[in-house]
């Protein structure tokens, strides 16, 4: 997918900038809002009512660019491949990070200790959504891996980032968005490592990496199939290491 009007737009009238800036803010804040409901507010709730308000909530910020590119602004976009450079690009450094996380806690960090409060936090938290058994979790991790990693792009780099392209030069756009990618991961981080703002700052400072990496790339090869795939492919890596920690394999 590609915006076709993924340019700043300096002649657009006040109030339809006014308007842009606004849903650009919504689209900033609102996976934040989001996890905070469902993944810190109804930590102690029963498995299945986590599991409505996540399909609530994800449903409704994913919601939003639909609702707002095509039903506002009237803004089809175009659906192509990636050239073999952009793919080749989006995949290894995909795989580069995919492979290192599991590579470096299993070689390096579990035997530091730094991970082990996470590490049941992680196990607490698997079991508490109803994902209790290796097969349940594989399925959760295919889910997140393909579907949910997609609807993060489709959301942060199609709809976030492309936007912020009309509105601001590319360097800024990238800064912003990636920021914004990194905002609602920073609640998540909080629950899994309390009391270590060292270990947030540093493993939100990566996701935030991963977010401009991923908004570049878009903007290079002009497609999200390529940021889909590396996306895909780190979150694999993600759920590898959450399965040895949850399971305690």
């Amino acid at each position: 997918m590609n915006d076709p009007d993924n340019t700043q737009l300096p002649n657009a009238s006040p109030a339809s900038r006014r308007a842009d800036i606004a849903a650009l803010l919504v689209g900033l804040t609102l996976p934040s809002v989001v996890t905070l409901i469902y993944f810190v507010l109804l930590d102690d709730a029963l498995p299945w009512v986590q599991q409505a308000a996540y399909g609530i909530c994800k449903g409704t910020q994913f919601a939003l660019p639909v609702f707002w590119v095509f039903y506002i602004r009237r803004n089809w976009p175009r659906w192509h491949l990636p050239g073999k450079q952009g793919m080749a690009e989006c995949l290894g450094f995909g795989l580069l990070i995919g492979a290192a996380i599991p590579i470096l806690y299993h070689t390096w960090l579990a035997s530091t200790g730094l991970l082990d409060a996470a590490a049941t936090q992680i196990h607490d938290k698997v079991f508490g959504i109803g994902m209790d058994t290796p097969l349940k979790y594989l399925g959760m991790g295919v889910f997140y891996a393909l579907g949910h990693s997609l609807a993060e792009e489709y959301y942060w780099r199609w709809f976030v980032f492309g936007q912020l392209r009309r509105l601001v030069k590319l360097g800024p756009a990238i800064v912003i968005s990636s920021l914004g990618f990194m905002a609602h991961h920073v609640i998540v981080l909080s629950m899994f490592f309390p009391g270590r703002p060292w270990l947030i700052l540093l493993f939100s400072a990566a996701v935030a990496v991963g977010g401009a990496a991923w908004a570049w790339l878009y903007h290079r090869s002009g497609s999200l199939y390529g940021p889909w795939f590396s996306h895909a492919l780190v979150d694999a890596g993600i759920f590898l290491l959450g399965y040895s920690m949850a399971f305690g394999v």
